[in-house]
C-alpha cells in the first residue's frame, strides 16, 4: 500500500488595508484560511506536518513569500522528509518555477489541490470531462514555465530546422484536446436541456441542495431520498450531480439533485467548467441552502454560498435556509440570529431530527401544480380514477354513496383537471 505523501502548507497575510467584506460575511483570516486549506490537502490524501504562515505588506513578486522563508520550507522540507509544500495563493508561473527550483521538491497552489481532489472524485464520464477540462485551462498559460524541457524542437523526421519549438505543439495540442472536451459537454448540456424538457412536460417540480462543501448535503440528500450517495467528512465528498425523486406530503412528485459543494476562491476554471452541472441549481424551482450550523463560520459560509448563487444566475430562484449539524451546533448560536424565520429549517441529517418538517415546509414552497381541497363524486365501478385519487392526492374522508364513492382530499391541480368530470361544484 503506497505511503500518504507529507506535505508542508504555507501561507502569506497581507498587511494592508483590508477590502470591504460582502453584506453580513466578515473576512477570513489568515489561519482559517489555511485551516481550510489543511482540510482540502488531507482530503486529497496528503498528510500535513507543518504549517507555516508568512506576513508582508506586498507579496513577493519572485516566490510569493520572500527569499529568507524559501529557505525556512526548505529547511523544514528536508527536516521532516516532505515531498510537497502547498501554498494557499494561487502561484504565477515565474513564482512556481522559483520555488520548485529553490525548494527542491513538488510545489502546488490551491488550485492545483482542489483539481487533483476534483479528479480523485469524478465518477460519471461528464465529470471526468469537467476536470479534465479545468486542468489543462489551468496549465495551458503555465506551460512556458515548466523548464527547458518544453521549449526544445521536435525530434523527428520532418521537425529539424527552424520548425515548431516543442512548447508550441504542445500549446497546440492542449487546445485542440480543450476544443473537444467543450464539444463534449456542449453534447451533455444539450442531453440535460432534453431531459429536463421532458420533465417539464409533467407537473415535477424540482429542488437543488445547494451550500459550503461539507455541510452535509449528501447525508440530509440519503436521509430525504433513501439514496445511497458517499457521504463523509472530506472535503468535496460527492462531485458529480445525482437525482432522485421524492414524495412530499401532498402526494406531489418532487425531484431533488445532490450539486457539488461550494468554497472560498473555487477556481474560475472549474466554475466554468462545471456549467452544465451547475445548471440543475440555475434551473431549479427551490433552493435548499445547506449550511453547517456547527461551524463557527457558518455565517460566512452563509453569504459566501449566496453570493457564488447571484454568480450564477439563480439570485432570484426561492430558497430554503437548512441549518444543518444542528445537534452539534453550540447554545446560543452566536453566528445565526440574523437567519431566524419561516424559511429556515433545523434539522440533523445524521439523527433525522426536523426532517419531517423540513419536507412538510418544502411542500408549502412548492407553487407548481398547487394543491387545494377537492370533492370527487366517483363512480364505483371507475377503480383507475380511485387509484390515481389515493396515489396523487392526500384523502380526507371517504365514504359510500350508492353506487359511487364521495371522496374529499387535497388534491394537485393536475390530478383535478385530468378528474374534472368527478369533481362536485368545479
Amino acid at each position: 500500500m503506497e505511503s500518504p505523501e507529507r506535505a508542508i502548507l504555507a501561507g502569506v497575510e497581507l498587511r494592508r488595508k483590508p477590502q470591504a467584506p460582502a453584506a453580513g460575511e466578515g473576512a477570513f483570516t489568515a489561519e482559517e484560511s489555511l485551516k481550510e486549506l489543511r482540510a482540502l490537502a488531507e482530503s486529497a490524501g496528503a498528510v500535513v506536518e507543518e504549517t507555516v504562515l508568512q506576513a508582508r505588506q506586498t507579496p513577493d513578486a519572485a516566490t510569493l513569500i520572500g527569499a529568507g522563508k524559501v529557505e525556512e520550507l526548505r529547511d523544514l522540507a528536508r527536516f521532516h522528509d516532505a515531498g510537497l509544500i502547498v501554498f494557499d495563493s494561487e502561484l504565477t508561473p515565474t513564482q512556481l518555477r522559483n520555488l520548485e527550483k529553490a525548494l527542491g521538491v513538488r510545489v502546488v497552489d490551491r488550485t492545483q489541490l482542489i483539481l487533483d481532489i476534483f479528479a480523485r472524485r469524478a465518477r460519471t464520464r461528464e465529470g471526468q470531462l469537467q476536470v479534465e477540462l479545468a486542468q489543462l485551462n489551468y496549465l495551458l498559460p503555465r506551460l512556458a514555465g515548466r523548464g527547458t524541457e518544453m521549449s526544445r524542437l521536435g525530434g523527428g523526421i520532418g521537425t529539424r530546422g527552424p520548425g515548431e519549438t516543442q512548447l508550441e505543439t504542445d500549446r497546440r495540442k492542449i487546445a485542440r484536446r480543450v476544443k473537444k472536451l467543450e464539444d463534449d459537454l456542449e453534447s451533455v448540456r444539450a442531453g440535460r436541456t432534453t431531459q429536463r424538457r421532458q420533465r417539464q412536460a409533467v407537473p415535477l417540480e424540482t429542488a437543488a441542495l445547494v451550500g459550503y462543501t461539507n455541510a452535509g448535503k449528501s447525508t440530509l440528500f440519503n436521509r430525504l431520498t433513501g439514496a445511497g450517495v458517499t457521504a463523509d467528512a472530506r472535503l468535496f465528498a460527492t462531485l458529480d450531480t445525482t437525482v432522485r425523486q421524492i414524495a412530499l406530503p401532498s402526494k406531489r412528485k418532487v425531484l431533488l439533485s445532490d450539486t457539488v459543494g461550494f468554497i472560498r476562491n473555487l477556481p474560475t476554471t472549474l466554475v466554468k467548467a462545471f456549467r452544465a452541472t451547475l445548471e440543475e441549481t440555475v434551473e431549479a424551482s427551490l433552493l435548499l441552502h445547506v449550511v453547517d450550523a456547527s461551524s463557527p463560520n457558518a455565517g460566512r459560509n452563509i453569504a459566501h454560498v449566496n453570493q457564488v448563487i447571484g454568480e450564477i444566475g439563480a439570485g432570484a430562484t426561492p430558497r430554503l435556509l437548512v441549518l444543518n449539524k444542528w445537534d452539534l451546533a453550540p447554545e446560543g448560536e452566536a453566528g445565526l440570529e440574523p437567519y431566524a424565520g419561516p424559511a429556515v429549517c433545523r434539522v440533523s441529517a445524521r439523527t433525522g431530527e426536523g426532517v419531517e418538517e423540513l419536507i412538510a415546509t418544502m411542500d408549502r414552497a412548492m407553487t407548481l401544480d398547487p394543491v387545494a381541497p377537492a370533492h370527487f363524486r366517483i363512480p364505483v365501478g371507475d377503480g383507475a380514477a380511485l387509484n390515481q385519487v389515493h396515489e396523487r392526492a392526500r384523502i380526507v374522508s371517504k365514504r359510500m354513496e350508492g353506487e359511487f364513492v364521495e371522496v374529499e382530499a387535497e388534491a394537485p391541480r393536475s390530478l383535478r383537471k385530468s378528474l374534472e368530470r368527478y369533481l362536485v361544484g368545479a
